[in-house]
Order: C-alpha cells, then structure tokens, then sequence
C-alpha cells in the first residue's frame, strides 16, 4: 500500500513545456514602456567644411604632394607594376602619402564620373594612370585626386573637399536626427501617459469595510 506522500508526488520530467498567454502571478502586469530608441552613428560631423579647413591633418593632405603605391611591397617591381594595373582596372588600390605617411585605400569606379571627371583614367597623360576616389575620413567628405607613373609606381596626389557628397550626407544626417526626435518625443509621450495615476477605480474593500463600521455603530 502506497502512502499519501508517495500518491501525491509527480513527476514533471515528461510534462510538455509550453508558453502561457496569461501574465505571470509573480510579476507586474503593468509594466513601463521599455525604451527603444536607437540612433545610427553619424558618418559625418556637423561641420563638414570648417573641420575640413581647421584640421592639421587635412591641411597637409590638401596641399598636393609625393604619393606612392604601397600594395605588395614584398613583390618584385614588376610584379608590383602587374598588381597595381590590375588592381585598379578592378576599382581599387592603396596609396600611401609620404610626407606623413597616411595611408588611404582607394574605391575606384572604372565606369562612373567624380565632379564630371573619369576616376580612373589612362589616357590622359601616357604613362600615367590618373585616380579620382571619393570617401569620408574622420566624418568629412573628401575625395583623392592625383596620378601614379606606372613605371615608379609613384606621383602626385591630394585631398579635395567634396561638396557634392558633402551636402548629401548633411541630407541624411538631419533626417535621422528629426527621425530619433519624433521617436524621443513619442518615447517621452508613453512615458507619461503610463505615470498618470488612475483614481477612477476604488478598491471594492474600502467600501464593504466603511458600511461594516456603520452598522456597528448603529447596534452600539
């Protein structure tokens, strides 16, 4: 004969797992809206063009100096004069400025135009492969103009202020700060509806116990 211990226990190793649809008892049913608001990272600063003009460093590169190759140094040259073609017939290549040694990996359009301009271009100046490379660097829309003699894998290039994509990218800056706005707005509003007290239901107790305490009194 079993005991009443032994009648009651269950086991729950093969009860199925399930999600209830019912709030839990040990839990507040009524909880604030949790925060979502989320805000891409800029590309750009606000400013484009004073920090274009103030920065040290784009200072130097504005000014039109010595620029090399730097891809595959470990090759020999001419090996390193078949990559570079090559590399850039695909639309890239990594130039390196030598006054301060900055490097730059450059995307280049062999179809498209930079300000009515061919980003790559080899037949401007023979023996030379002219680049055009539109790019943001440290939140400033720049684009690197220049040419390299594919000869000495060497040239001239420098940094240009790009309005074109400047102001597109100040477009799309203000837009998604008016955007994370109207969300904060919408954030705070919910906020604040959900901190309003509610008067209008009164606990059912409150009342049963105030007309109990009457009729004692009129017993008394």
């Amino acid at each position: 004969m079993t005991s009443l211990n032994e009648q009651m226990t269950v086991s729950t190793t093969m009860l199925p797992h399930y999600e209830s649809p019912l709030p839990s008892l040990y839990e507040p049913q009524h909880q604030p809206p949790k925060p979502r608001l989320m805000f891409k990272m800029p590309r750009v600063v606000p400013d484009q063009k004073a920090k274009f003009d103030a920065d040290e460093l784009f200072r130097r590169l504005a000014r039109e100096t010595e620029v090399r190759y730097t891809g595959y140094r470990d090759r020999p040259l001419e090996e390193r004069r078949q990559r570079f073609q090559a590399g850039v017939r695909e639309g890239h290549t990594e130039m390196a400025f030598m006054t301060n040694g900055t490097n730059v990996n450059l995307q280049l359009s062999t179809t498209g135009f930079s300000n009515n301009h061919k980003e790559v271009d080899f037949d401007k100046e023979p023996g030379k492969v002219h680049l055009r490379s539109p790019f943001i660097m440290n939140g400033v829309c720049v684009r690197w103009r220049g040419y390299v003699d594919l000869e000495r894998l060497d040239g001239v290039g420098c940094l240009d202020y790009d309005e074109d994509n400047a102001a597109e990218e100040d477009r799309i800056l203000r837009e998604e700060i008016e955007k994370y706005k109207a969300r904060l707005r919408e954030f705070e509003e919910k906020q604040r509806a959900f901190r309003v007290p509610t008067t209008s239901h009164a606990h059912p107790h409150a009342h049963a116990h105030t007309h109990s305490e009457q009729a004692n009194i009129q017993v008394r």
